[in-house]
């Protein structure tokens, strides 16, 4: 088995907790701008969260509550003007100090960087929401710590599907048994075994019922794990059958 060589981490619920305060605040924004009488409470936008990837998230709802109109020919164009006014929305609230990295992240975040050990990221979310987030919370030059950025729509299957985490690892050049995976949620831990990545659970707020098996750790969160307990975990995991 290789040594840990790279973090490939998701981000909304994984480095900051944008969903609930961000995303969501975002979405109901975007709603009222476009005169729709849609409002998701804080339930009602974690039973959406079943659904991955924003613009995806938009036409379920959309089909739920007027499949006719959600059927029409125009249908994508105006989940896509929605999407961007909902991402324009959210860059402001994170800019505006909206959303903070959980406990612990920016520390494992330095200690990697100081390490050499190489720092990806593969989320549904877009590349617009996850820069100003790594702008604001990290300073300007914090998009450069990682080498590969998987955002948005960079593949057309979004988690649970493995696509994104493939696509990661092909422009890393890594093998997955050299890297490891941090996320918050079911759908995510099963993207990143998909690709063949082991993973490290970090529950979030709308996550920490959800069942998640064969992960090397399933915690409430990243503060007070270092790097070394990282490298401990990774070192400990399944060798991959022959």
């Amino acid at each position: 088995m290789n040594a840990l060589r790279a973090l490939v981490w998701d981000v909304d619920g994984t480095l900051a907790e944008t969903e609930r305060d961000g995303h969501r605040v975002a979405f109901n924004r975007a709603f009222a701008d476009a005169g729709l009488p849609w409002h998701w409470d804080v339930p009602t936008y974690g039973e959406l969260l079943k659904v991955t990837g924003g613009k995806e998230r938009l036409l379920h709802w959309w089909r739920r509550v007027d499949p006719a109109a959600a059927a029409g020919a125009d249908a994508g164009a105006v989940v896509r003007r929605l999407h961007e006014r909902k991402t324009a929305h959210y860059v402001a609230l994170v800019e505006a100090g909206g959303v903070a990295l959980r406990p612990g992240v920016r520390c494992l975040l330095d200690e990697a960087h100081a390490q050499r050990i190489v720092l990806a990221i593969a989320t549904t979310t877009s590349a617009a929401n996850v820069d100003a987030l790594l702008r604001t919370t990290l300073g300007e030059a914090a998009a450069r710590r990682f080498a590969v950025v998987g955002a948005g729509d960079v593949v057309a299957a979004k988690k649970p599907a493995p696509d994104v985490y493939r696509w990661v690892l092909d422009r890393l050049g890594l093998p997955p048994d050299a890297c490891l995976a941090i996320e918050d949620s079911a759908a995510g831990v099963a993207a990143a075994q998909g690709a063949g990545l082991a993973v490290v659970l970090t529950r979030g707020l709308y996550t920490r019922d959800e069942p998640v098996a064969d992960v090397l750790a399933d915690l409430d969160g990243l503060d007070g794990v270092d790097l070394a307990t990282l490298q401990h975990w990774f070192a400990r995991r399944r060798a991959p059958a022959d």
